[in-house]
Formats: C-alpha cells, structure tokens, sequence
C-alpha cells in the first residue's frame, strides 16, 4: 500500500445531511434530527452515496471512545495485563480500580459514541434496504449494497456487544429515527439484544463480500469478520454475565449459542481458509508498515488514518521522546503493562515471547535499554520505532498504525472450545490448537511443543478447557480482548487471583534465593546493536563476560517495608475483593448525562452502585 492510498483510507466522505446526523444531538443521546424518506432516498440512491453513508458510522472508531478507550484503556486488569488504578481518581484510573462514577467522563463519551454509531447504522441500514438499487439494480450493485447492508449491521453489532459488556442490560435500538419515536427506551436484557444482533449478522452473512473481494480489503468490515463475529458473540451470549445482585450467571440454553459458534467458524474454516503467516512478529510489524494483507492472519483492523489512532502512543513499546531527542520517532508509553507471571508462562521455546512481551524501551538517546523492572514489560506488538518515515521529535498520538479487530487465530481457537464444549476434546478441536501452536514452535519443537502438548491437554474435557485459556492468552497478549474472555468463561476472579498470589511466590522465591526464575536480567546490545537477554527465564550466577548489564528483576518484587510491591497487592484488590468477594464488578454505571436525558426511564439499580 502507497502512502497516498494510507492517507485515504475510508476518508468518511459524507453527505452534508449526514454529517449533520453525526455531529447533532448533544441534547440526547437516543434522539438525533430525524431523516425524511425523502432524504433516505437521495442517500441511497447509488452505490457511492452509500459507500458514504455507511462510512460514517467507521467514523466513530477515530474517536477517543474507541481508539484509546474500547481498544485498550478500559480492558484492564486481567491476568495478562495489567495497570494501576487506586494512585489516582482520574477518569480513567476509576475504570481500571471498577470504582468508576456515574460522572466518569470516559464512560460518557463510550455511551454516546456507541449509540450515534448505532445511529447511523440504523439509518444506513433503513436507506440501504429501502433503496431501489438493492431491490432493482445491476448484478454489481446489488452485490455491493448488500455488502454495505452486512458492513452496516456488523458494525452495530460490535457496539452493542461492547455496551453489554461494559453496562450490562442497555436500550436496544433497531430503528433508525423518525419524528415523534419515543426516543426514551428502557433498557433491553442483554440476552435479548445479544441474540437479536446474531440473527441479524446470520442472516445477511452469504451476502457479503471476502475481504479479496473488496476496495479496501482488511480495512473494512468483510465476510470472513462477520462470521467471526457471529461466532465471538454466540459465545459471548452463551458465557457468564454479571446480575444486577453481582452474582455470575448463564442461561440455561447457552449450548445453543455453542453450536452456532462451532458452525460458523467451521463455516468460515471450509469455505476460506488460510495458512497462518509464519512470522508471528510480521503480523503486526506489517500495521506498523502499513501493509495490510488480505487472505492472511488479520481478518479485520480499524484503518487509522495518518494523524489518526492512539497505537505506538499510549499502548507498545515506550519510547522516550523530545525536542532534544537524537532520534526522530517522538515519544510514547504504555498504559497496559504485562505481569511477570504473564511473561515467564510462556514456554521457553514459544516465539510469541519476545513479540509480545517487550523487554526493552527505546531512549532520548536513541539506545535500546532493558526496562525498568518486571513491572514495567511493555505490550511489545506495535511500536512508533518502527514507522518508516520517522514521524517526527514532536510527534505523540496520531501514528496511523491500524487496530486489530480479529485474526483467524481466533477463529481456530474459537472452533476449538466450542467443539470441546459440546463433544470434547475431539480430533478436530486438536487439529484448531494445533494449527496455532504450530506457528509458534520451530518444526523441530513440534513433536514436543505442539503433539506432545496437545495429547496431554486433551486427555478430558476440563484439561482441555483449560488448554485453550492458556493458549488464548499466549496468542493474543496485548490485544486486550482478554478482559471479555473472563468474563464469559465465569473465571475473572479466580484468574486474577492467582496472578497476584503467583507474584507473590516469585517475590518470596526470589527474596529467599531459592528462585529457578532471573532475580537479575542479564542484557547487553550485541555487535549489530541487536538487543540481547541472557537469561530470559532462568537464573544465572554471573553473566560469562563483563559485556552484559546487570538489572535487578524479580528481587524489585519484594520490598523490605510491605513484604510486596503495592501494586501487587492492590492493582487487583477490587477485582479480588469487591463489593462482592469473589466476583469482578466489570459492569459499569450508566452515565448521569444519560440518566437525566431518559427522562426516568434508566436509573443505575443494581451492582451495587
């Protein structure tokens, strides 16, 4: 992909009527200026029209709500990521210590983002089905505004997926708005509003274009996202929720959303499937190339435009920038950094380590540093060190570098625990994992890293249950979708509390002498300025020569005043001992702005709040 093309990318070219829908409506958040048939009409009433006006609703993931928000800052703390809330009763710390307020600015901005996205995807798909070029049009514009009709849909889907997620049973709107609509809905159960959104995507799926198939391919939703969607959301309708009395629960039919998981991503396996890249590293070094190939392992990323997205800024490997910097990539952190627990679960062969795990930071020096202490690992996936051209000493938000939606790792995987739920560890949920662990072995750790491992994970339903937690958690570290694992599995707490009793154990060990894991890291830059660890999970008693640097690691757990970090004791408390012990409060209240707009109709009972 060209520059050029990069800088274009979905430019969400919108009619003056509907960008007027997409910046109205301060007031309300269900009631925006009503469209006329009339205007619908015009819209719709050719394909490029309506290319537009679906592009609005892609819009809304170049806001805060998404890019820095949904896509990373409110998906913490899990056993995989981690940040730490209580220092601080910012917006944004109260979501990662679940003691957020129904006047958390954050939580507002999601709320309304995500219903004028929906918004418009209502009117879109109200223009588009009404519109006599989907009724009577050529052959090729049929095809294209059914697939603009899927795009529309889709997109709505993940939005409602996410409201349920974060505030539970939410109002379901599936008309686009007309004046005089009662605009002040109650709120809809989650379940309800989950299996509405699954039909909808099954039955509009075959209408769809393969991402090969389509102007921009991996950039825009396609067929192989929306079954994969199908499948994410059958199991999250089929998972664990929170109640409002804060106990977790499913509904007794959730085999049922099992089932469509299982055959829409065996659907998606037979009819598209593909050989993962090799290169694990390459799958995401490509994002930050601006390379996005189709028919690979990404199935679908948001398309950031240049100046656009928060990635390489507030989430990859910390870059120390400045005016005065020798170097010219700017600066970035990460607000989402990997436990040690996390890092040293990994088998020592497993090449998805070094990728995903950053051990480095990148200075104002431009020298590669060991950083600062097993705290501080950085999700190492995206990086602004590796845009080419540099974007400049100034430079901060806006790298460009797109989002990861789903990648057909997922799809295996997915397969594989829906198989396994209903039938067990049978031999094609075996083939699903052993697909993903292969790219992860050298062949010549396969007989040991992929079959060996396999046969020993899949000898019950349980073992290989828990396999595939593993396995999720190993694939997708820093993509922060780990957080709705949890909860659907019905294993948040328990989850995060053995993180934090495991940090324990490596502090004590560590403390004691009696560690097997590095009390100290041993690093160096090698002669091509390659950055070097000697002893990524095993301790040594000296390093072999006087070229490697010493840093203490995990002897920085421990701390002669509190036995313990604080934030090993804290970071996780409230996920641990919450208003109900045992139980994650992810749920979230509704924000006040929306409560007064209602009218009466949402209040926040329940949870606890």
């Amino acid at each position: 992909m060209d520059t050029k093309f990069k800088e274009m990318k979905i430019k969400y070219l919108l009619t003056l009527i509907v960008i007027a829908l997409t910046t109205s409506c301060e007031k309300d958040f269900l009631e925006p200026d009503s469209l006329s048939n009339f205007d619908l009409d015009y819209i719709y009433s050719n394909v490029d029209d309506a290319r537009s006006g679906v592009n609005a609703i892609y819009s809304y993931f170049n806001q805060d709500a998404f890019r820095s928000r949904l896509s990373n800052n409110m998906t913490g703390n899990t056993d995989i990521e981690h940040q730490s809330g209580w220092a601080s009763n910012g917006d944004r710390y109260q979501i990662w210590d679940l003691n957020a307020l129904d006047s958390n600015r954050d939580l507002n901005i999601v709320w309304t983002y995500a219903y004028r996205s929906i918004r418009d995807a209502n009117i879109a798909i109200k223009g588009i089905e009404n519109s006599e070029v989907l009724n009577n049009g050529s052959e090729a514009e049929i095809n294209t505004m059914n697939q603009l009709l899927g795009e529309a849909y889709t997109l709505r889907a993940y939005w409602y997926s996410m409201l349920a997620y974060h505030f539970g049973d939410v109002p379901y709107v599936t008309e686009a708005p007309v004046a005089g609509a009662d605009f002040n809905l109650p709120k809809t159960d989650r379940n309800e509003i989950l299996s509405g959104e699954i039909q909808a995507l099954i039955d509009i799926e075959e209408k769809m274009k393969w991402a090969d198939e389509t102007s921009h391919g991996i950039e825009q939703v396609n067929r192989e996202y929306t079954l994969g969607m199908i499948a994410r959301l059958a199991l999250q309708r089929g998972g664990y929720y929170l109640k409002p009395d804060l106990t977790m629960a499913r509904n007794s039919d959730y085999l049922n959303y099992y089932q469509i998981a299982r055959d829409y991503t065996q659907k998606l396996i037979t009819l598209k499937d593909r050989i993962l890249p090799a290169d694990f590293r390459q799958v995401f070094l490509n994002q930050c190339k601006f390379i996005s190939p189709v028919n690979e392992d990404v199935l679908f990323e948001v398309p950031f435009p240049i100046g656009g997205g928060d990635v390489g800024w507030n989430i990859g490997i910390r870059v120390e920038g400045s005016a005065q910097a020798s170097h010219d990539y700017g600066s970035g952190g990460n607000y989402m950094a990997m436990p040690v627990t996390y890092y040293l679960s990994f088998d020592s062969n497993d090449k998805r380590r070094e990728v995903t795990c950053g051990l480095y930071k990148i200075t104002e020096e431009f020298e590669t540093e060991f950083v600062n202490g097993p705290m501080n690992i950085s999700q190492g996936k995206w990086s602004r060190h590796f845009l080419d051209p540099a974007p400049g000493k100034s430079s901060a938000k806006g790298t460009g570098i797109n989002w990861p939606m789903m990648r057909y790792p997922d799809i295996l995987l997915m397969f594989a625990e829906a198989e396994n739920e209903l039938n067990g560890p049978t031999a094609q949920a075996q083939e699903a994992l052993k697909r993903v662990r292969q790219r992860a072995f050298d062949p010549a750790d396969w007989a040991e890293g992929v079959d060996g491992y396999v046969a020993q994970v899949s000898t019950s339903k349980e073992a290989f249950f828990d396999a595939i937690v593993d396995e999720r958690a190993w694939e997708f570290g820093g993509e922060m979708i780990r957080k709705y694992e949890l909860i659907r599995w019905g294993i948040y707490s328990e989850k995060v509390q053995e993180t934090v009793e495991g940090l324990k154990q490596l502090a004590d060990e560590a403390f004691n002498g009696t560690t097997e894991y590095p009390d100290y890291m041993y690093w160096k830059l090698d002669e091509s300025g390659e950055f070097q660890v000697l002893n990524p999970d095993f301790k040594v008693v000296a390093p072999p020569d006087d070229t490697w640097n010493r840093t203490s690691f995990l002897l920085d757990l421990h701390d002669d005043v509190t036995t313990y970090d604080e934030w090993i004791t804290r970071d996780w408390e409230n996920y641990i001992n919450g208003p109900s012990a045992g139980v994650v409060r992810y749920v979230f209240p509704i924000p006040n702005v929306a409560i007064e707009a209602s009218q009466g109709t949402l209040d926040n009972s329940g949870y606890g709040f």
